[in-house]
């Protein structure tokens, strides 16, 4: 699958994406500091899920109808992320291609994916 990883992204989670096999432009190689919106545009532009711990994304998906190909909202709090890349490894190949065109919340126990 092809990802776009948001600045907000652990290198760590990345690796493990690419380690399964997944294309993933991190946007901390490319394009540092780029708008959200700019971020957003350019996952569905290149036909990417968009990873993120911004849940500024959700703003933008929902209240400002920006359109998008899927994100991937990562919501953990700090004594629990070294649970974040396998997690997310496991989510995708779970869910894989249902998760384009959607906006997921993975969260410590939790996954909600709701119709983008």
């Amino acid at each position: 699958m092809l990802f776009l990883a948001d600045e907000s992204c652990d290198a760590c989670m990345i690796r493990v994406l690419r380690a399964d096999g997944h294309d993933v432009l991190a946007i901390s190689e490319h394009q540092r500091g780029a708008s959200d919106a700019t971020v957003l545009k350019l996952a569905a532009d290149t036909s990417r899920l968009l990873v993120t711990e911004d849940k500024d994304f959700g703003q933008l998906v929902f209240a400002s109808c920006h359109g998008h190909g899927g994100v991937i909202l990562l919501r953990y709090p700090f004594p629990l992320r070294y649970h974040i890349a396998t997690q997310l490894s496991a989510l995708v190949k779970d869910r894989g291609e249902a998760l384009r065109h959607c906006f997921a919340v993975l969260a410590p126990g939790r996954i909600r994916i709701l119709p983008g």
